[in-house]
């Protein structure tokens, strides 16, 4: 590792070498109306093969020109193209600033760059460009081909479909919003828990990701890929909004600009939920939000972004139930056997950015953040099967101090006349929970077991270095390397406080190399090593073996625009994991198993079929299977086959919007040898908008067809109250019937 790592950085300096006698363009694209930052804008010279792409201050920097007259060309999905003349002279940089206006998105103008494209997010940005998100729900299937359920009312994290994998709540995902963790380790209802509703859904800017393992500032949990969601900075206009809906549904938004300048930007939001839902035991979920933000100039060239939130939800559920009791007629389906399921969560959060372009153009981000979480569910999976008398009911209850540190250095030169980027940075994330239970319960009130209770002290320290370089006008490459070290601490409270302890530690190196053929093709090839963590509960008792399972993935990937209005993204994808993680349905956890393999394609199509209207695709085929078992006793229970997401969206400059949206999954094994099948399901949902002035309206409709469908399963043993022998077969959730919601908004 430390052999590694110098290498790297001899190579860096002792090839550092700028070419005298020539000049360079760096600059800023900002968003005209609000004077913030673009992320992602491509910024190219005119006939030649250079460019860049802007980060996360808006910043760009091409290197190596000879002294010359040259068009800068700046485009992004949403708004108007610009360009500038410059005169390049010997050895000096050329200082520019692009304010771009909102446009109609124009497919047409996105074209696929050689310059930095690891860092392209061409998909997701059309996607928040025109596709509406309607709740908190829409703000994961945001990422393609990611497909969610909710299996325990609207307060619990929703279990997550991706790339082969039941990721049940976030075990091989890694979340992030403004780069705060949403997974939680070691968490009382499974490792890698994310709960997502703290995201108000009208905040959101945009949303990074990338399937697979290839980022070397991403360690935990970014197995099968990562996502992070940006929240705006400002709000281009204050706003209100109200919604109804069926099963005596209410939600109301706002946020508020409190100051507007050029310098300084403050907001505050906020957000209420209720409803019943459609179960026949009312649901009683109620969530509020809060939110206040302020982005300002320290000086010209510093950024400050400090963010604070609470969120608290509580809801009851009516859980799991057995096909047979459906079949039978003892419950309908949308029943219970146990009504007296839900919980109460609560989360705080304390955000601060801070970004820096320094005086030699580098680029040094800081961020700071805490989190105070709160967590308690009750839930029943097998109902009277380890107790006949009082029930199974269980009750997963924690509470959490979650701090951490991020750092990046971004240092932009050449290597002979190769321009490249040297990026190092440090990532630091310390979990403290108090009274991390599970224990037996009865009606939500009275305490029969305690299984487990202690207390976890969690420490990650991650280091990471990467080069890219642009190899040549059509070839460019990023190779790093990523080192992680684990503290794992846990105080047994059932075990006379007694203490245990254990550590490992990790190396994921990682290489991307893209080829563009031309501005209308390029080809990829991923490689990378990455790792999700296990619960510290789990570790400690074996001391320390396990701690880190290793994965290896590649991916081999196209980006094609066939014509100016289609653009397309399919790659073939292979991972292998040191160790699996299997749901047990009677703690209601996620267990380490044995090895596995995935592989599988991905398809992602968007293609703009007028000026007005647009339709996209994703299509993901997998085969994942456990390793070193027997031919046809190695599914893997729960993981997807084949799932796909897509629809229409229709945005006029009359005011009219809509959408019809599909989503798909396939039958999947529930068990090992696939004699108990998940059934699949098609969904489809719909909404249109007008919008006139600053006030618009809104319907949206879930499940327009009132499809009866399964949103989660599991195969489950459990017994009934009046039956003698236990019963394997699926228990599920069900998914939400013809579901109608009007909105109101105003902007102000």
């Amino acid at each position: 590792m430390k052999k590694f790592i110098s290498t790297l950085l001899v190579l860096h300096l002792s090839i550092y070498v700028a070419f005298a006698h020539l000049g360079s363009v760096v600059g800023r694209v900002i968003d005209k109306s609000t004077k913030q930052p673009i992320v992602g804008a491509t910024v190219v010279v005119a006939d030649s093969k250079k460019g860049a792409t802007t980060d996360a201050t808006g910043f760009f920097q091409i290197n190596n020109l000879e002294p010359n007259t040259y068009r800068i060309e700046v485009s992004f999905v949403g708004y108007s193209a610009q360009n500038q003349l410059v005169i390049v002279k010997e050895d000096e940089s050329v200082n520019l600033e692009f304010g771009l206006s909102e446009s109609q998105v124009q497919l047409s103008e996105v074209k696929v760059s050689a310059s930095n494209p690891q860092h392209q997010q061409v998909i997701s940005s059309l996607d928040i460009k025109t596709r509406p998100i309607n709740n908190s729900q829409e703000v994961l299937r945001i990422v393609p081909g990611l497909v969610i359920g909710q299996h325990a009312g609207g307060g619990k994290a929703e279990q997550i479909f991706l790339r082969g994998f039941d990721i049940d709540h976030g075990t091989d995902i890694r979340l992030t919003v403004d780069g705060v963790p949403i997974n939680m380790v070691s968490h009382a209802h499974g490792q890698g828990y994310a709960d997502a509703h703290f995201i108000i859904p009208e905040l959101i800017e945009g949303v990074d990701f990338k399937k697979g393992l290839y980022d070397t500032d991403k360690g935990n949990f970014a197995t099968a890929g990562w996502a992070n969601f940006r929240t705006k900075t400002t709000l281009e206009r204050s706003f209100a909004k109200a919604e109804v809906g069926q099963f005596n549904t209410y939600r109301l938004v706002s946020g508020v600009n409190v100051l507007k300048t050029n310098q300084h930007n403050v907001y505050l939001a906020g957000e209420y939920n209720y409803s019943d839902a459609y179960f026949e035991a009312p649901q009683n979920f109620n969530r509020i939000n809060l939110l206040g933000k302020y982005h300002g100039h320290l000086t010209q060239n510093t950024n400050l972004t400090l963010t604070a939130s609470t969120f608290w939800s509580k809801w009851n559920a009516s859980g799991q139930i057995p096909d047979r009791s459906v079949a039978d007629g003892s419950i309908g389906f949308y029943g219970a056997i146990d009504p007296n399921e839900g919980g109460e969560t609560s989360r705080t959060n304390v955000n601060a950015e801070l970004v820096t372009l320094t005086k030699r153009n580098h680029v040094w981000k800081n961020q700071f953040f805490y989190s105070n979480y709160n967590f308690e569910l009750y839930s029943n999976f097998t109902f009277f099967l380890v107790d006949p008398v009082n029930g199974d009911q269980i009750r997963q209850k924690e509470g959490r101090n979650l701090w951490g540190y991020n750092s990046n250095y971004s240092i932009g030169h050449v290597i002979g006349d190769k321009q490249a980027t040297f990026n190092a940075g440090l990532n630091y994330r310390h979990d403290l929970t108090n009274g991390s239970e599970l224990s037996r319960t009865k009606d939500r009130t009275q305490l029969l077991e305690a299984i487990k209770l202690g207390d976890v002290n969690e420490a990650n320290v991650g280091v990471y270095v990467d080069e890219t370089i642009q190899l040549s006008p059509r070839l460019s490459a990023t190779a790093g390397v990523r080192f992680d070290y684990f503290n794992n601490q846990y105080l047994d409270k059932l075990q006379n406080n007694t203490k245990f302890k254990a550590n490992a530690a990790i190396v994921s190196p990682k290489l991307n190399v893209y080829y563009t053929y031309n501005p209308n093709v390029q080809l990829y090839v991923n490689l990378g090593k990455g790792f999700h963590s296990n619960d510290t509960r789990a570790v400690v008792a074996q001391n320390g073996l396990e701690v880190l399972p290793a994965a290896y993935g590649s991916d081999l990937g196209a980006i094609w625009k066939p014509f100016p209005r289609m653009l397309l993204n399919a790659s073939y994808w292979y991972l292998w994991l040191n160790q699996e993680f299997v749901y047990v349905g009677d703690a209601g956890v996620v267990e380490p198993s044995g090895k596995s393999v995935r592989k599988g394609v991905d398809v992602s199509m968007r293609y703009q079929l007028s000026k007005k209207l647009f339709f996209d695709l994703d299509a993901n085929w997998a085969k994942p299977r456990a390793v070193g078992e027997a031919e046809g006793q190695n599914y893997l229970p729960l993981a997807v086959n084949f799932t796909s997401v897509g629809g229409l969206t229709l945005k006029t400059e009359q005011g009219f919007s809509g959408s019809l949206r599909y989503r798909y999954i396939g039958n999947r094994p529930a068990n090992e040898d696939n004699s108990i099948v998940a059934k699949g399901y098609f969904v489809t949902d719909a909404l249109v908008n007008y919008s006139k002035n600053r006030f618009s309206v809104g319907l949206s409709v879930q499940n327009m067809f009132n499809t009866q469908w399964k949103e989660t399963q599991f195969a489950t043993e459990s017994r009934l109250q009046n039956e003698t022998e236990p019963v394997e077969e699926i228990h599920f959730t069900p998914g939400t019937p013809f579901n109608a919601k009007l909105s109101i908004s105003w902007q102000f």
